[in-house]
C-alpha cells in the first residue's frame, strides 16, 4: 500500500511526465485535436460510430442492455436528485420529456425554454425535441435518433440518447494529453493504477472485473478508506463490493451497477463502465488541483532551496579558494637561496608536487566555482529571481585577479628556482670536479716519493738499470702531464673561492697539500736520474749481447712454431694436382732445415759469449735476459720437435697421393659410362618426339614401331643400373666433382623416367587412335589427313597448336567459322582453357564431326524391324534374331511392354533404345 508522501511522488512523477509530453506533440495531432464546435460534432460522432457502440440496426445484447439501464438510471438519479426528484424506468420516465430537460438543465447549469404541460402525444414530442434540440445546440450529432421512438417508450433509442448526453456531458471534457475523450479517460485510469500489483487497465470491460482496478483508483487519491494490500485479486465479488459500497458512501458515487453482472459476463459493457469511472475521475478532479498546487508549491521552494544552496557552496568554495591562493602566494615569493644542490632539489621537488598535486585541484575548483556562479545567476535569470551577489571579494573577478597574480608569482618563483639551480649545478660541477681531479692527483701521488729516494739500481743488471731509467723517463714525462691537472686544480679553488663556496676552506686547505707535494717530486726527480745514468755505463756490455740474443732468438722461434703447425695442420685436397703441390712445398721446405740449424748454433752461441764475459770479469749479476723470455732449452726442445713431425708429414702427403689416384680412376669409369648413356637417352628421346610429329602409315604398323622401341628401351636398363653403381662408389668416396663429363646421375634419372613416360604416352596416343578409329568409322586416310593437318599447323613443333593455329586449320579443312562457332569447339577441345590444342583432342572433335554415329531412332528402328513393325517384341523373336548373348542381355534389361495391346512377356524396346542413349530414365 503507498503511503501518502509515495502518492505525491508519484502524482509530481506523472505531472512532469504530462508537462514533457505535451511539449512534444506534434503538429499533426494539434491540427486534428483542436476543440472548437466542429470538431466537437466530429468527435461525438466518432463516438457514435465505434466498434461496440449502440446502432439503430442492431439489438442490444441481454446483459450489456440490463447493464445499461442499471448504470444510466443511477447516474440519471445522481443528478435528478439535486432537483428532488428521480426515475425508476428509464424508457418510461423520460417519455413525456419533463425530466428529460430538468436532467438536462441540472447537469448543463441553464434554462431550457419552458416545457409544454399538456399530456397529449404532441406535448410530449414537443418536450423531447426541445431536449434534443438544446443537445444538437451544443455541437452534438443525433444520429437517428427521434423524439417519437422516446415517446414510443424504444429501449435501445432512450439508452442511446441517454449515452449522448453523458458523452456530452460527462466524459467528453476529460482530455490527457490531447487525446480523445475515452482515450483520455483510460490514460488516467492508467496512470494512477500504473504502482499497483495485478493492475493492469487496457480497456473498459475486462480490465475492470477482478474490482482492483477500483480499489486502486479509490486507494491512489483516499489511501485512509481501503487497505489495498489486503486485496487479492480471485475475489472479484468481495472487490467490487467493496468499491461499489466506499464510492457510495464516501465519495457520494451512486450504484450504477452490479457485482454479479460484471463477474458473470465474459465482457462488461465498457459504456456502463465508463459512466461509472468518469464519476471518479469527476470526484476526484478537485483533489488533483488541490494537489498540482502543492506540486507547484514545493517546485517552486525546491528551487528557492537549491539556489540558497548553490549560493551558500559558492560562498564556502569562493572562501577556500582564496585562503589557499593567500597562503601559496608568500611561499612562492620566498626567493631564499639554500647553500646546497640538494636543498634546491628539494623546493623544485615541492614545487613540482605543487603543480602536480596541489594546484590542478584547484584549477579544476576554481573552474567548477565558475560553472556554478553561471549555472546560477541563469537558474535565478530564469525563475525571476534577483541576480545573486557573492560576498566582497569573493566575485569571480576578484578570484581571477588573485588566480592571476597567483600565476604571475608562480612564474617568478619557477624562474627563480631553475637559475638557483642552475647555479648551484655549477658550483657542485666545479666542486664534483675539484674533487675528482684532486683524488685523482692524489692517488697518482701516493707513494711516487718513496720510489724517488730508493736506491733499487745498485745491485741490477744493465737491463734493469735502463729499465729503471725508461721507467724513469716515463715517470717524468707523466710528470709533465701531470702539470696541466695541478694548474686545473688551483683555478677550480680559485673560481669556488670566487663564488664563495660554502666549504672554500676545505678546498683550500686541501690545494695546497697538492701543490706542496708536487713542488718536492721536482727536486727527488732530478736526484734519481743522475744515480741512474751512472749505474746504466756499467752494464751496457753485457746488455748488448743480451739485447742480440733477443733479437735473433725471436725470430727464430717463431719460424720454428711455424714449422710445427704446418707439418701438423690437416690438409683437405680433391685431385692429383692439389696433393703434388703439396708434396712440392714439403720437399722445399725440407731443403731449409740445414740453414735453419746453423740459425740455431749461433743464437746459443751469443749465450755462451756471455758467460765467458761474466766469468772473466768476476760479474755477479743475473744471467735473465731482461729483453726476452726464450731459453736454450726452449730452442733446443722446438727444434726436435720440428725434426721429428718432418716424416709424419711426409707419410701422410703419400697416403693421400694413393688416394687421389683412385679417386680419379673412379672418375674416369663413371665419365666413361655416363658419356654414352646420356647422349644415347637423348637421342632416344628426340627420335621418339620426331616420330610422334611425322608418323605415317597405319596406326598398328606405327604402334609396333614404338613397342620395338620401347623394347629396346627396357632392355637398355642394365647400362643406367651399372651407371647407378659407379655412382654410389663415387658417393662414397666423397667426391663431388668430374670434370671428365657434363652428366650427373641426377641427370641420367631425371632423362631415364622422362624417356619411359614419353614413350608410354605416345604408345597410349596411338592405342587411343586406334579405338577412336574403329569405334568412330574413320579411315586410315582421314587419320593420316588429320595428322598431317595438325602437323602443318603446329607451328612451334612441340605436339600442341593455340588457338590461332586451330582456327586456321579448321578453315583449311573447309569449316565455316564464326566467333560463336569457334568458342563452342573452343570448349569442346579445350574445357579446361589451357590455350594447348593437343593431337588427341583435335582428333577426337574431328571424328565427332565427321564419323557416321549411331542413334537411339536407329536402334529403334532396327528393333521394329525384328519385332515386325509391332511396338513391343517377345523373348523368342530376340533369341531367334540375335546371338544368344546379346539376346539374353536384352531380355534381362528391357522393361516390361505396358502399352496397348496387352500381350504376356512383351517387352518395350523402345525404352530400352532410348535408356542406351541416356534419354529416359530406365
Amino acid at each position: 500500500m503507498l503511503t501518502p508522501m509515495e502518492n505525491r511522488r508519484v502524482t509530481q512523477v506523472e505531472n512532469r511526465r504530462v508537462t514533457q509530453v505535451e511539449s512534444h506533440i506534434t503538429t499533426q495531432t494539434e491540427e486534428s485535436l483542436q476543440y472548437n464546435h466542429h470538431n466537437y460534432e466530429y468527435e461525438l460522432q466518432e463516438y457514435m460510430l465505434q466498434e461496440d457502440d449502440w446502432d439503430r440496426d442492431l439489438l442490444l445484447d441481454p446483459a450489456w442492455e440490463q447493464q445499461q439501464r442499471k448504470t444510466f438510471t443511477a447516474w440519471c438519479n445522481s443528478h435528478l436528485r439535486k432537483a428532488g426528484t428521480q426515475i425508476e424506468n428509464i424508457e418510461d420516465d423520460f417519455r413525456n420529456g419533463l425530466k428529460l430537460m430538468l436532467l438536462l438543465e441540472v447537469i448543463s447549469g441553464e434554462r431550457l425554454s419552458k416545457p409544454d404541460q399538456g399530456k397529449m402525444r404532441f406535448h410530449k414530442i414537443a418536450n423531447v425535441n426541445k431536449a434534443l434540440d438544446y443537445i444538437a445546440g451544443k455541437g452534438v450529432k443525433l444520429v437517428s435518433i427521434g423524439a417519437e421512438e422516446i415517446v414510443d417508450g424504444n429501449a435501445k433509442m432512450t439508452l442511446g440518447m441517454i449515452w449522448t448526453i453523458i458523452l456530452r456531458f460527462a466524459i467528453q471534457d476529460i482530455s490527457i494529453e490531447e487525446t480523445s475523450a475515452k482515450e483520455g479517460l483510460l490514460l488516467w485510469c492508467q496512470r494512477k493504477t500504473a504502482p499497483y500489483r495485478n493492475v493492469n487497465v487496457q480497456n473498459f470491460h475486462t480490465s475492470w472485473k477482478d474490482g482492483l482496478a477500483l480499489c486502486a483508483l479509490i486507494h491512489r487519491h483516499r489511501p485512509d478508506l481501503i487497505d489495498y494490500s489486503k486485496l487479492q485479486k480471485d475475489d472479484a465479488l468481495y472487490n467490487l463490493n467493496l468499491a461499489f459500497e466506499i464510492a457510495e458512501k464516501e465519495l457520494d458515487i451512486p450504484k450504477m451497477l452490479d457485482p454479479e453482472d460484471i463477474v458473470n459476463t465474459p465482457k462488461p459493457d465498457q459504456r456502463a463502465l465508463m459512466t461509472y469511472v468518469s464519476c471518479f475521475y469527476h470526484a476526484f478532479a478537485g483533489a488533483e488541483q488541490a494537489e498540482m498546487a502543492a506540486n507547484r508549491i514545493c517546485k517552486i521552494l525546491g528551487v528557492n532551496q537549491e539556489n540558497e544552496n548553490s549560493m551558500a557552496d559558492y560562498e564556502k568554495l569562493s572562501s577556500e579558494l582564496l585562503e589557499w591562493i593567500q597562503r601559496t602566494i608568500p611561499w612562492l615569493e620566498n626567493r631564499t637561496s639554500e647553500k646546497t644542490m640538494q636543498a634546491m632539489q628539494q623546493k623544485l621537488e615541492d614545487f613540482r608536487d605543487y603543480r602536480r598535486l596541489h594546484k590542478p585541484p584547484k584549477i579544476q575548483e576554481k573552474c567548477q566555482l565558475e560553472i556554478n556562479f553561471n549555472t546560477l545567476q541563469t537558474k535565478l535569470r530564469i525563475s525571476n529571481r534577483p541576480a545573486y551577489m557573492p560576498s566582497e571579494g569573493k566575485m569571480v573577478s576578484d578570484i581571477a585577479s588573485a588566480w592571476q597574480r597567483l600565476e604571475q608569482v608562480e612564474k617568478g618563483y619557477e624562474e627563480w628556482l631553475l637559475s638557483e639551480i642552475r647555479r648551484l649545478e655549477r658550483l657542485e660541477h666545479l666542486a664534483e670536479k675539484f674533487r675528482q681531479k684532486a683524488t685523482t692527483q692524489e692517488i697518482w701521488s701516493h707513494g711516487k716519493d718513496q720510489t724517488l729516494v730508493q736506491k733499487d739500481y745498485e745491485s741490477v743488471t744493465l737491463t734493469e738499470v735502463r729499465a729503471l731509467l725508461r721507467k724513469h723517463e716515463a715517470f717524468e714525462s707523466d710528470l709533465a702531464a701531470h702539470q696541466d691537472r695541478v694548474e686545473q686544480i688551483a683555478a677550480i679553488a680559485q673560481e669556488l673561492n670566487e663564488l664563495d663556496y660554502h666549504n672554500a676552506a676545505g678546498i683550500n686547505e686541501r690545494c695546497q697539500k697538492i701543490c706542496d707535494k708536487w713542488d718536492s717530486f721536482g727536486t727527488l726527480t732530478q736526484k734519481r736520474r743522475e744515480a741512474l745514468e751512472r749505474t746504466e755505463k756499467l752494464l751496457e756490455t753485457i746488455d748488448q749481447l743480451f739485447l742480440e740474443f733477443a733479437k735473433r732468438a725471436s725470430p727464430f722461434i717463431n719460424w720454428v712454431e711455424g714449422a710445427m703447425e704446418d707439418l701438423q695442420d690437416m690438409f683437405i685436397v680433391h685431385s692429383i694436382e692439389e696433393i703434388q703441390n703439396l708434396v712440392a712445398a714439403h720437399e722445399q721446405f725440407k731443403a731449409t732445415l740445414p740453414e735453419a740449424d746453423s740459425e740455431r748454433q749461433a743464437i746459443l752461441g751469443i749465450l755462451n759469449e756471455v758467460q765467458k764475459i761474466m766469468h772473466t770479469y768476476g760479474i755477479l749479476t743475473s744471467m735473465a735476459n731482461p729483453y726476452t723470455t726464450i731459453s736454450c732449452e726452449e730452442i733446443n726442445a722446438k727444434w726436435a720437435r720440428v725434426k721429428q713431425l718432418v716424416p709424419q708429414r711426409d707419410s701422410a702427403l703419400q697416403e693421400e697421393v694413393v688416394r687421389q689416384h683412385s679417386n680419379e680412376r673412379l672418375r674416369r669409369q663413371f665419365a666413361t659410362q655416363a658419356n654414352v648413356v646420356g647422349p644415347w637417352i637423348q637421342h632416344k628421346m628426340e627420335a621418339i618426339g620426331q616420330s610422334s610429329i611425322e608418323m605415317s602409315g597405319a596406326l598398328e604398323d606405327q604402334m609396333n614401331q614404338l613397342k620395338q622401341c620401347e623394347e629396346v628401351i627396357i632392355n637398355y636398363k642394365p647400362n643406367v643400373d651399372k651407371l647407378e653403381g659407379e655412382h654410389q662408389l663415387i658417393q662414397e668416396a666423397l667426391i663431388f666433382d668430374n670434370k671428365h663429363t657434363g652428366y650427373t646421375m641426377e641427370h641420367i634419372r631425371v632423362g631415364w623416367e622422362m624417356l619411359l613416360t614419353t614413350i608410354a604416352r605416345t604408345i597410349n596416343e596411338i592405342e587411343t587412335q586406334i579405338l577412336t578409329r574403329d569405334a568412330k568409322g574413320i579411315t586410315q586416310q582421314q587419320m593420316n589427313e588429320f595428322r598431317s593437318s595438325f602437323n602443318h599447323f603446329d607451328r612451334k613443333k612441340n605436339g600442341a597448336m593455340d588457338p590461332d593455329d586451330l582456327r586456321a586449320c579448321l578453315i583449311s579443312m573447309g569449316f565455316d567459322l564464326g566467333e560463336a562457332e569457334f568458342a563452342r569447339i573452343m570448349n569442346l577441345i579445350d574445357p579446361n582453357n589451357t590455350g594447348k590444342v593437343t593431337f588427341q583432342s583435335f582428333i577426337s572433335f574431328m571424328t565427332r564431326e565427321t564419323a557416321d554415329t549411331d542413334t537411339a531412332d536407329q536402334v529403334v528402328a532396327s528393333f521394329r524391324i525384328l519385332a515386325g513393325d509391332k511396338p513391343y517384341i517377345l523373348p523368342e523373336e530376340l533369341r531367334h534374331e540375335l546371338p544368344p548373348k546379346q539376346a539374353e542381355y536384352c531380355i534381362s534389361c528391357m522393361p516390361p511392354y505396358r502399352g496397348p495391346p496387352s500381350v504376356p512377356g512383351a517387352l518395350d524396346y523402345v525404352s530400352f533404345s532410348t535408356a542406351l542413349y541416356g534419354e529416359s530414365d530406365l
